[in-house]
């Protein structure tokens, strides 16, 4: 991975890096790219929560197998650059990322391709400490640098609440069909942080494809049977009161946590159980786009 351009654009063109002695050149080749990358996705699935701990990246991993699983060609972008545990859940954490000569090639995970910066730190447990620019020239380059081919669907996995990593993805993802996906949690605590990522989508004039509502009710491994520890409905009322898409509850499971640590996503390995069941609705709105 070359090392990003820092260069911060504040005029016109929104995301163009070509701006030099004070006026704009034109688009830069890094530009270019982007565009052309862009040009062959044909929808991008942005999923943003207000806090940590809603099970966001859960989310993000499961929304993207329940997409390759209906037949669709997938790509998962991991911009949690600070924190990325999109590599654990899939099992391939330390994996690297080979090149053809051109661009970068995604490491490929039951047929759903994978970028993250975890596979380009040469140890995995070292902190990253980047600045705002930094991390959005590399952002830039898992986009533009990246061979993603043709896709049906890009699932971008944020970190939590409104700040550099979800506003540089957004804006660089606003043409064509871009939409968001907010993850919440029952408690009033987590909905209220929710309200806030809404009002960011609607400031970036980003559509919302809706919420999901995550540990929603504990499922008995034993009995199947689900028991509310939390409150219920509160992502549903939510959704209802913001004037956005519900896309269903997604409960808490045994399965879901053994394994997003041991890198096996439910929809893949536990397909027919009612967690996943859940994860094939919340898709359905959105394979309806088409």
């Amino acid at each position: 991975m070359s090392e990003p351009n820092n260069t911060s654009c504040n005029h016109d063109c929104d995301n163009c890096s070509s701006k030099q002695n004070g006026s704009c050149s034109g688009p830069s080749e890094e530009d270019l790219r982007l565009a052309d990358t862009l040009a062959k996705i044909r929808h991008k699935l942005v999923v943003l929560s207000g806090k940590g701990g809603v099970g966001k990246t859960t989310v993000a991993v499961n929304l993207a197998m329940a997409l390759a699983l209906e037949g669709r060609k997938v790509g998962l972008l991991d911009v949690d650059v600070h924190g990325p545990s999109v590599p654990t859940m899939l099992g391939v954490k330390g994996a690297r990322c080979e090149s053809d000569g051109e661009r970068i090639l995604p490491v490929q995970v039951a047929g759903v391709r994978v970028i993250s910066v975890d596979f380009f730190l040469e140890d995995t447990d070292s902190a990253v400490i980047w600045k705002g620019p930094m991390k959005y020239g590399v952002i830039k380059q898992f986009v533009s640098e990246v061979d993603w081919g043709e896709l049906d669907d890009l699932v971008v996995d944020c970190p939590p609440g409104t700040g550099d990593e979800p506003l540089a993805i957004c804006q660089m993802l606003q043409e064509g069909d871009t939409s968001a996906v907010i993850v919440t949690t029952p408690q009033e605590v987590a909905a209220a942080d929710v309200r806030k990522s809404i009002d960011f989508c609607r400031k970036l004039s980003l559509p919302v494809a809706g919420v999901i509502e995550n540990m929603s009710g504990f499922v008995c491994p034993h009995c199947g049977e689900i028991t509310h520890i939390f409150k219920q409905g509160g992502g549903e009322a939510l959704a209802a009161k913001m004037n956005v898409p519900f896309l269903g509850k997604i409960p808490i499971d045994p399965q879901v946590c053994e394994g997003a640590d041991i890198g096996h996503p439910i929809m893949h390995y536990y397909g027919n159980t009612p967690t996943a069941r859940a994860f094939i609705s919340a898709i359905q709105p959105i394979m309806e786009k088409d």
